[in-house]
C-alpha cells in the first residue's frame, strides 16, 4: 500500500517582528504573531487573516519545534482554522543567514510540517476529513509553505 498525496495549496505566511523569551528550560522561545498572507491553490485559496502565531523553541542543538496556529478566509465567507506542527533545522550557517533576513534556499535546511484543517463551513467539510503535510521555508518576513493532502 502507498500513500498519495494530492496538491492543496501554498501558503505565504506574513510574520511581524518575534517576542523573544530568553532561554527557558526547554530551549529558546519566542512567539512570532502571524498578520496576514495567502492562499493560493487547486484545493483551498484565500487570504491569512491577522490572527494567530508560531510558538517557537529551539534546543541547544538548533532544532526549532514549530506550533503555529491561525486562520484562512476564503472568497464565499470560510473561515478554516489551521494547526501546523513541525520542525526546522540547519547548519549554524545556514541558521545565521536566515537569522539575518537572507533568502535561503529551502533545499538547504529541512523543514517540514503536519498540518490539521478544521472549518464548519459545509463547502469545506472535507479538511475536517483529511491530513496534510507541507513543506516550505522563511524568505524575509514570510514563511512559504506547499501544503499537501495525505490521501
Amino acid at each position: 500500500m502507498t500513500i498519495g498525496l494530492t496538491h492543496a495549496t501554498d501558503l505565504v505566511v506574513e510574520l511581524s517582528p518575534p517576542h523573544e523569551m530568553g532561554e527557558c528550560p526547554a530551549g529558546v522561545r519566542r512567539i512570532i504573531p502571524i498578520v496576514g498572507g495567502t492562499a493560493a491553490g487547486p484545493l483551498l485559496a484565500g487570504r491569512i487573516l491577522p490572527i494567530g502565531a508560531d510558538w517557537q523553541t529551539v534546543s541547544r542543538e538548533g532544532i526549532a519545534d514549530l506550533d503555529a496556529r491561525y486562520a484562512v478566509e476564503t472568497a464565499d465567507g470560510a473561515v478554516i482554522e489551521v494547526v501546523s506542527q513541525g520542525v526546522r533545522h540547519a547548519s549554524a550557517e545556514v541558521h545565521a543567514r536566515i537569522a539575518s533576513g537572507e533568502q535561503v534556499d529551502p533545499a538547504e535546511y529541512y523543514m517540514r510540517t503536519a498540518i490539521r484543517l478544521e472549518s464548519g463551513h459545509p463547502a469545506y467539510s472535507w479538511v475536517n476529513r483529511a491530513l496534510f503535510v507541507a513543506r516550505g521555508g522563511k524568505v524575509g518576513n514570510t514563511v512559504r509553505l506547499s501544503v499537501w493532502r495525505v490521501d
